[in-house]
């Protein structure tokens, strides 16, 4: 979510300065994405720079609260109807990783990928029983329904990259089921002449034996 375009929706509701925005955006999405205050103010400034906020008129020696300007509430109101652009997706680690661990060979040996697997579906087994049990406490608080959507959206998320878990280990398994087994070298292992080199050693063999004949 966008921190912008959320103040700008909380300051729909009334005018507020910067600490009352940071409290209200995380108590409005269940805390799920924190704010540090100089974020807070760094966004109002900016919203004061585009032109879609102003300086309420306050109390002298009250914090400055800031409210919409006309373009900032129609700026406010589109919000709600524009789709959410699903351009380039954001930089995923796990995806990231997993890309890079079927093809990086640390030091000449494939990565256990297997092993990553198993080790990121444990975490996120893990996350989904958190996410889970915060869903039960979320459905007994009246004014839940806020956080209760915020958590069907992890919950969501962490299912499907299970799911998605699940495909990278049958399809990494198959791939490795086709694909012909790499020869090991060992330290200290005389190597075996390739047929090329036998070749090669066959007509110098023969050169050298013509050459004595004559």
């Amino acid at each position: 979510m966008s921190v912008k375009q959320g103040f700008l929706a909380l300051l729909s509701e009334r005018p507020m300065h910067g600490y009352q925005l940071r409290q209200e955006f995380e108590a409005r999405t269940g805390g799920t994405w924190p704010l540090n205050i100089g974020q807070a103010y760094t966004t109002l400034q900016r919203l004061e720079r585009d032109g879609l906020v102003e300086p309420a008129p306050d109390d002298e020696g009250s914090p400055e609260r800031f409210r919409l300007t006309d373009a900032g509430r129609a700026e406010a109101d589109a919000w709600w109807l524009r789709p959410v652009e699903r351009k380039a997706p954001a930089r995923d680690e796990l995806a990231i990783k997993l890309a890079l661990a079927v093809t990086v060979q640390p030091d000449g040996h494939d990565v256990d990928v297997a092993a990553v697997v198993q080790g990121q579906r444990t975490e996120s087994l893990r996350a989904l029983r958190d996410y889970t049990r915060l869903k039960r406490d979320a459905a007994t608080d009246p004014d839940g329904l806020a956080w209760s959507l915020v958590l069907d959206s992890l919950i969501f998320a962490a299912e499907a990259e299970v799911r998605w878990l699940d495909h990278v280990e049958s399809t990494v398994a198959r791939a490795a089921a086709g694909r012909p087994a790499r020869a090991v070298e060992r330290p200290g292992a005389a190597r075996t002449p390739s047929s090329r080199t036998a070749r090669a050693g066959t007509t110098s063999s023969t050169s050298t034996g013509k050459g004595g004949a004559r």
